[in-house]
């Protein structure tokens, strides 16, 4: 009992004094320890802080010039999707002119193939190579290789206008990306600390395997934008050609129809004045005929009128002595018939040759300077 009421130890004062210095000491050291701590974590944080709102300037900076390379970009795509479909619809237009021109050159091949069929009707010595002929042959052949220039052509501005649209369609799906880069830059740009739903993304600094340099990125809508112009180029050179083929071939054919219809005048005025001619010299001999039958029936009546004297002489001794004149007349006689049949041959012969030249003015004139005259040559 006495134990347990024992007092516990003492400390000497010094002990105590030094006790309460080293609480004082370990307090003053701890506190040190703790401002430096803060100070140091004031630092910290104010350079963090400063470090963050640089990135967060550096990265608005680049999102800006990102925004305004991506709207440089779109622009320039958006003028190149411009000119290349006007260009296209021009071409279109020009394939329509070639249309035009190549369904035209149709109906003047027939009318020159039937032109030269229809003159194979001619007859006897009127189915000549003429100069009618030459140039119907020589038509003929223009407007086949007119059509066969303008249906390569025609395929050469079919292959053109399926390049522009592909050009057109690789601006397109240009632009669309585009056009979804800025959407998305646009909302990237809009954020800002105090913005509402931001959130932690774990996958926000995966790189996906599809990501492209920013070279690169470059690099596809530049090759879209050349290919764009190499197209519209070559469109504007085949548009410049078509223009110079249009007028060439128009010219071409218009020159050689002058000159089939030249030739078929000619002709007729030949044939006419041949035609003519020939009734001319018909009424020569219409006339000469009339007048050797008239010499005929003359001789006829002479011979006639000379028979009974003639019977009188032949019973006389001299009657020989006379004889030979009645011979004469009969001979004469004999001539002027054999004259007379080839003045029928003659005149049956030059109205066959007038109906001839009569058949080869209906084929000409009638039959093919009429069917030519639906012939024009447009300039499209």
């Amino acid at each position: 009992m006495a134990r347990l009421l024992q007092a516990p130890p003492k400390f000497h004062p010094s002990e105590w004094d030094t006790a309460n210095k080293m609480q004082c000491a370990s307090t003053e050291s701890q506190k040190s320890r703790s401002e430096r701590m803060i100070a140091e974590s004031q630092r910290l944080l104010d350079e963090i802080e400063k470090t963050t709102q640089k990135t967060q300037s550096d990265v608005n900076k680049k999102i800006e010039q990102r925004q305004e390379e991506i709207k440089f970009w779109k622009q320039e795509l958006d003028k190149k999707l411009e000119q290349i479909v006007h260009e296209t619809e021009l071409l279109l237009t020009f394939k329509t002119r070639l249309e035009k021109s190549l369904e035209s050159c149709k109906e003047p091949l027939i009318i020159a193939q039937k032109c030269l069929l229809t003159r194979q009707r001619r007859a006897g010595i009127d189915l000549v190579h003429d100069e009618v002929e030459q140039e119907l042959v020589k038509e003929a052949e223009v407007l086949q290789g007119v059509i066969a220039l303008l249906g390569h052509t025609l395929e050469q501005t079919n292959e053109q206008i399926r390049l522009n649209r592909s050009a057109k369609y690789n601006l397109e799906m240009d632009l669309k990306d585009k056009f979804t880069a800025l959407m998305i830059d646009d909302y990237c740009a809009s954020l800002r600390n105090n913005t509402p739903d931001i959130r932690y993304a774990d996958t926000a600094v995966k790189i996906e395997g599809n990501v492209v340099s920013p070279e690169d990125w470059i690099d596809f809508s530049n090759i879209n934008v050349e290919k764009a112009d190499k197209q519209r180029n070559n469109s504007l050179a085949l548009r410049a050609l078509i223009d110079g083929i249009l007028s060439q071939t128009a010219n071409d054919m218009r020159k050689q129809c002058e000159m089939v219809n030249v030739a078929f005048r000619n002709r007729v005025k030949e044939v006419k004045d041949a035609k003519h001619k020939l009734e001319t010299l018909l009424a020569m001999v219409m006339d000469e005929t009339a007048s050797q039958e008239k010499n005929i029936a003359a001789l006829k009546k002479a011979i006639a009128d000379k028979e009974r004297p003639i019977k009188v002489a032949q019973t006389r001794l001299e009657a020989r002595n006379h004889r030979p004149n009645m011979e004469l007349l009969k001979d004469t006689l004999t001539q002027a018939e054999t004259e007379l049949k080839g003045l029928s041959r003659r005149q049956l012969s030059l109205e066959e040759e007038i109906q001839v030249k009569e058949n080869t003015l209906y084929i000409d004139e009638v039959l093919c300077m009429q069917m030519r005259e639906s012939v024009y040559i447009n300039n499209f």
